[in-house]
């Protein structure tokens, strides 16, 4: 037992060693994290800062300029032009130029002088519906400001429509509280599986894989000394997440930090099983370079991140219990968020755990073919 822990302690500082050493290696633990994290972060926001659009106003009055003076002064609505005929608003829209052309009928202001509903007419470009979405969600908020405000100041009692809003966990829906902790799981799984992918395959281009098959390490000690330095790593690349994501973006962890790297150590034992097994059948690291790619990106676009995992089709959603990211994802953001307990994550590590058992032992046993 001793002699095996010290065989399994020496090629773990000898993966270390390798790693470290390789420049390739060392930019890839580093400078992707960071990287990665801030264009995310900045650039792949999900918030719409600017909304072009046009208007054909019709009824050229008091209110309908002070509604689309709400509208421009909100700092999110960009006209883009005053549309003199209902037939150019085909044009706006199929160019892309507007996003949203709002039409104001001629009887706007004497409908709502004699409490009467004044309905407008809002054409979106629905060929991104998500934003298209966004963008009629802001809208709405502020038709429903100079509503209030028209009322307050005009004395109507007409009935209207209430909408009371609340977001748990993200109160002001900042896509970054949902996109940073998503990348703790997203940015850690490709590193761990491309470097641990490589670790093998290296060995065997340098020709020094020959030599640790003839040395007393058991496949399992490979197994072990070649998964731990890498997993240990993909903490390192978590917590760099973590640190930016609390104190760069400060957004506020609400969990417990001893729960969350719990299920980081499972995510990123079946991340390194899923490595290795890649590493085992690939002669080359060109191979073991395809392979990774192979198996990230359907993992990374099917795990949730982008679009809701419910919404996909129940073919997808079944062959995807095998994705670690998806399980991943669902632990970041409940205990980053939503301070969630160990009871209610237990449905998403046992699957980690199955995961991680069978990838290396699948790899354990491909290993153990060459030996004989």
């Amino acid at each position: 037992m001793r002699s095996s822990l010290l065989r399994i302690l020496a090629l773990i500082q000898k993966e270390f060693l390798a790693v470290l050493k390789d420049p390739r290696s060392r930019f890839i633990i580093f400078v992707p994290p960071m990287l990665q994290c801030l264009i995310f972060g900045y650039a792949a926001s999900l918030d719409l800062n600017s909304v072009p659009y046009a208007v054909l106003d019709q009824d050229h009055s008091a209110a309908s300029f002070a509604l689309l003076a709400r509208l421009d002064g909100s700092g999110v609505f960009r006209r883009q032009a005053d549309l003199a005929r209902a037939t150019d608003i085909a044009d706006w829209i199929d160019s892309g130029r507007a996003l949203l052309v709002i039409q104001i009928d001629q009887n706007f202001e004497r409908r709502l002088q004699s409490g009467q509903s004044a309905p407008i007419e809002v054409a979106a470009d629905g060929r991104n519906s998500n934003t298209a979405g966004t963008a009629l969600g802001y809208l709405g908020s502020v038709v429903e400001r100079f509503n209030n405000d028209w009322q307050s100041r005009h004395g109507h009692a007409s009935p209207t429509v209430s909408v009371v809003m609340r977001a748990w966990y993200n109160p002001t829906l900042d896509s970054r509280w949902s996109m940073i902790p998503s990348l703790v799981g997203t940015i850690t799984m490709m590193g761990t599986i491309m470097l641990t992918a490589l670790s093998v395959a290296r060995e065997r281009e340098q020709g020094t894989f020959d030599q640790l098959l003839i040395t007393p390490f058991r496949p399992s000690e490979i197994m072990t000394g070649k998964a731990i330095p890498n997993m240990i790593i993909g903490l390192g690349q978590s917590t760099t997440i973590l640190l930016m994501a609390q104190y760069w973006f400060h957004i506020p962890f609400q969990g417990s930090f001893l729960l969350l790297y719990f299920g980081l150590a499972l995510f990123l034992l079946a991340a390194a099983g899923l490595g290795l097994f890649v590493s085992s059948i690939s002669a080359t690291m060109q191979q073991a370079v395809l392979y990774a790619f192979l198996l990230m990106f359907p993992f990374t676009l099917l795990s949730g991140l982008a679009t809701p995992f419910s919404s996909m089709p129940q073919v997808l959603q079944s062959v995807m219990v095998i994705n670690p990211l998806h399980y991943a994802l669902d632990i970041t953001k409940r205990v980053y968020l939503e301070d969630a307990e160990f009871a209610t994550l237990i449905p998403d590590f046992v699957p980690l755990v199955m995961i991680g058992f069978f990838t290396l032992f699948g790899a354990a046993w491909l290993f153990r073919r060459r030996l004989t």
